[in-house]
C-alpha cells in the first residue's frame, strides 16, 4: 500500500509517501516540503492571518498533486501547534477538508511527543543512557526524555520559534542586549524541563525537525567533501565544536547574508537565528556533552504508530 502523511506544521507543511510491506516496515518513495510560515503576523494574538491562510492552502494544493502523480491509496494528515492553538485553526482545517476532502487530526502537544519519539527511534539506536529529544517547530517545542528501554518523560512547550520571532522582533544583526533577553525568557519557561533533568540527568542531545535539519545542511554544505552515504544518512553526528562555530556566525549575521548562506532555506532565514539561541542555551544549561541530529520525527513516528497499531 502506497500512503501519504501530511504533517502541517508552523513554519512547513511536509509531505512524506511511503510503500508499506507485509511485515509492518516502509520504503520511502518521496519527501516534500512547502514553506508556509504559518505564524507570521498572528501566531501570539492567537489567529492564522488571511496571507498564512492562503500560504497554508496552497501548499496542501502543489502536495495534492504529487499525492496524485504517486497514486497513493491512503492519505493522514496532521495538525500541530500552529493550528491547535489559533482561533480560527479549526476554520483553516475545514477549509482545508472541504477543499481537498482530506480529513485532518489536530495532535496534542503530548501525541505530537509521543510520535516524535516514535520516529526518531527508527533513525537513532537509543541505548541505556537516558537521551533528551528536542524537536524545535514554529509553535511548540517538545522535550522528551528516552532510553533503549521506552520512553520516560515528554513535555511540549509553547516556545517555538515562530512565536519568540513575533515576541522580541530581534535587530538585524541581533544585539547581545536583545540575545540575553531571549535566555532569560526561555530559562523562565523551562522549569518542568529542569524537574525532569534532575531526575534523569541526559547528557547526549537528538534534535529533529527543521532547525537541527538546517544546521545539519549548513555544516554538510561548509565541509563538501562528507561522502554521499554519510550525507544521505538518517542521522547525523554534529560536532559541538563545529555548532559553536556556527552559532557566533549566525549571531553575526546580518538577514541578507544568512540569504546567500549555503544549506540555509529561505523559509529558515528570519528564524534561524533565535532557533539557534535555542539550541545553544539548553546545551550551555543542561551541560550536554553530544548533538545528534535525527532526520526522522513526526512524519516517520505516525507510519510506524499506524503500521504498529
Amino acid at each position: 500500500m502506497r500512503m501519504a502523511i501530511i504533517d502541517m506544521g508552523t513554519n512547513t507543511f511536509n509531505l512524506l509517501i511511503v510503500e508499506t510491506t507485509e511485515d509492518k516496515n516502509y520504503k520511502i518513495i518521496f519527501k516534500g516540503k512547502e514553506g508556509v510560515k504559518l505564524g507570521k503576523g498572528g501566531i501570539n494574538n492567537s489567529i492564522i492571518t488571511p496571507e498564512a491562510f492562503n500560504r497554508g492552502v496552497n501548499a496542501i494544493e502543489n502536495h495534492i498533486i504529487n499525492i496524485k502523480r504517486l497514486n497513493v491509496d491512503r492519505i493522514i494528515a496532521t495538525a500541530t501547534s500552529g493550528i491547535r492553538s489559533t482561533d480560527n485553526g479549526e476554520e483553516f482545517v475545514k477549509t482545508i477538508e472541504n477543499k481537498f476532502g482530506l480529513k485532518i487530526k489536530i495532535v496534542s502537544g503530548d501525541e505530537e511527543a509521543d510520535l516524535i519519539y516514535r520516529g526518531v527511534k527508527q533513525a537513532i539506536k537509543l541505548n541505556n543512557e537516558n537521551t533528551l529529544i528536542l524537536d524545535i517547530g514554529g509553535g511548540s517545542n517538545e522535550f522528551i526524555i528516552a532510553n533503549g528501554e521506552g520512553l520516560l518523560w515528554k513535555y511540549s512547550f509553547n516556545l517555538g520559534i515562530a512565536r519568540l520571532l513575533d515576541m522580541f522582533k530581534p535587530s538585524d544583526p541581533i544585539s547581545p542586549k536583545e540575545i540575553e533577553t531571549v535566555e532569560e525568557y526561555i530559562d523562565s519557561e523551562l522549569s518542568v524541563l529542569y524537574d525532569a533533568i534532575k531526575i534523569y540527568h541526559p547528557k547526549n542531545l537528538i534534535g529533529c525537525s527543521g532547525t537541527f535539519n538546517t544546521i545539519r545542511s549548513i555544516i554538510i554544505a561548509k565541509n563538501n567533501c562528507i561522502p554521499k552515504e554519510i550525507k544521505n544518512k538518517a542521522s547525523y553526528p554534529i560536532s559541538l565544536e563545529e555548532y559553536a562555530i556556527l552559532h557566533k556566525e549566525l549571531l553575526d549575521s546580518t538577514l541578507e547574508e544568512r540569504n546567500n548562506m549555503k544549506g540555509l532555506e529561505p523559509v529558515r532565514v528570519e528564524m534561524i537565528v533565535l532557533a539557534s539561541i535555542f539550541v545553544n542555551f539548553i546545551i550551555n544549561k543542561l551541560k550536554i556533552n553530544s548533538l545528534t541530529q535525527s532526520a526522522f520525527a513526526i512524519k516517520e513516528g505516525l507510519v510506524n504508530k499506524i503500521l504498529n497499531s
